[in-house]
């Protein structure tokens, strides 16, 4: 008994540490992949192409992310990620400063150093979460990992709305004015490569008992196998896990792709507005992780998953029909909101599907899926035809029609299960 209670007095330090790490690195990773986007608002088409370049390369590398995730240590995964991560920012933002300037493919280069990392990261994130925890915390700890990284998300949001535009604030009582300038793209960088390696020190400081033994098998092949053959065995698990993915498919697509040039073109507003409902989408996110698991508490995974999907396509309807600040605001809100309600609920739902020694290769094949849809709608959304004038908003209706298709499949798979 008391070595079971010192065990999870060790495993909660371990996932305090943990959270912060993630959230410390989060934040700045947050700024970047705000900034990125934004600075290319001007010339969307170059960046989708290299957008959707980027996520092949990322298509193929998923696969191998999740046999690292299983084969070596979650610690020693998050530790080499984050060092490895740092220096490559480390090095372009100082070539930035050097030449007071980037050449754009070097800006393109960290939005893909940040996409392959998130390959690693979030894997080893949830993976190591199940793995030094009960059964019964598991929602309990992705309520937190969302709470931990949407908290953060919110801050970094409001920054990047400064770093982006600048700001000037009044002081009429004392006739003073503070003017915060905006930041280079490689000042910005730098402040990202410092956060990794300050989240790499505290990663230093995790000591934990990992619960299940990993399963090894030498050859990366018969690794990534293994994760096909138990999909194939459940394939009810499978379509869940794909569909379930969808707004998130559509979330990344939307953020990246759709939403800079929607800002400028459709509701002609400048970076402070795209930044803003960034924020207040990291808000709505927050607010699932508080209080998804009581709002569908009496509805099984599965229901409260396509109720989710449902209210992301109806809202998207809503953007494309709006032309108005306070809609883009209210529909971030809420996607914010079902998107991570959607990852809490199929998170708690696949770690007690799943055994711990295969979740990384399992997440690796969902997420390559996943990946394979957003490189579709990506390279769809850089065709010429979405660039001109404000003819973007097509690209928010066409998003929620796959969304209508996703739920209606996922209302399927219910059905058969229910029925078998």
């Amino acid at each position: 008994m008391l070595l079971h209670l010192r065990l999870q007095v060790k495993n909660k330090l371990a996932l305090n540490l943990l959270f912060t790490a993630n959230g410390i690195s989060g934040f700045a990773q947050g700024i970047s992949m705000l900034a990125i986007p934004w600075y290319f608002a001007n010339d969307t088409p170059y960046f989708n192409k290299a957008y959707g370049l980027i996520t092949i390369g990322v298509l193929f590398f998923g696969l191998y992310a999740g046999t690292l995730v299983d084969k070596y240590s979650r610690k020693a995964n998050f530790l080499g990620n984050s060092l490895v991560c740092g220096f490559l920012l480390l090095t372009i933002a100082g070539v930035g400063y050097y030449l007071n300037g980037l050449n754009d493919l070097l800006v393109v280069a960290v939005f893909g150093i940040t996409m392959f990392n998130y390959n690693i990261h979030y894997p080893t994130l949830y993976a190591f979460g199940q793995e030094i925890s009960a059964v019964e915390d598991y929602a309990k700890v992705n309520s937190n990992i969302e709470i931990v990284g949407q908290s953060t998300s919110i801050l970094s949001g409001g920054i990047a709305a400064v770093m982006l535009e600048g700001v000037t604030i009044n002081l009429p009582i004392i006739d003073y004015s503070i003017v915060i300038n905006s930041w280079n793209i490689w000042e910005i960088f730098l402040l990202n490569a410092g956060t990794y390696f300050l989240a790499a020190s505290l990663i230093l400081f995790i000591k934990y008992q990992p619960i299940p033994k990993h399963a090894q098998h030498p050859k990366t092949f018969d690794r990534i196998k293994v994760g096909f053959t138990y999909l194939r065995q459940h394939p009810k698990l499978l379509i869940f896990g794909i569909f379930s993915y969808s707004v998130f498919a559509m979330l990344l697509v939307e953020i990246h792709a759709v939403l800079p040039a929607y800002v400028d073109k459709h509701l002609h507003e400048n970076g402070s507005v795209f930044a803003i409902a960034d924020g207040i989408y990291a808000l709505g996110a927050l607010c699932a992780g508080l209080f998804v698991n009581k709002v569908f508490t009496a509805t099984s995974t599965q229901r409260a998953v396509i109720i989710l999907t449902a209210i992301t396509a109806a809202i998207f309807i809503w953007a494309f029909a709006a032309k108005s600040v306070l809609v883009i605001y209210l529909v971030s809100l809420i996607l914010g909101f079902t998107n991570a309600g959607i990852r809490v609920l199929r998170l708690t739902y696949l770690f007690k599907q799943i055994p711990n020694q295969l979740m990384g290769r399992v997440n690796s094949i969902f997420n390559m899926l996943n990946i394979l849809v957003r490189s579709l709608f990506i390279f769809l959304f850089s065709f010429p035809f979405f660039n001109f004038d404000n003819q973007i908003i097509w690209a928010f209706l066409i998003m929620a029609l796959f969304l209508l298709l996703s739920a209606l499949v996922l209302m399927f798979n219910t059905k058969q299960s229910i029925e078998k």
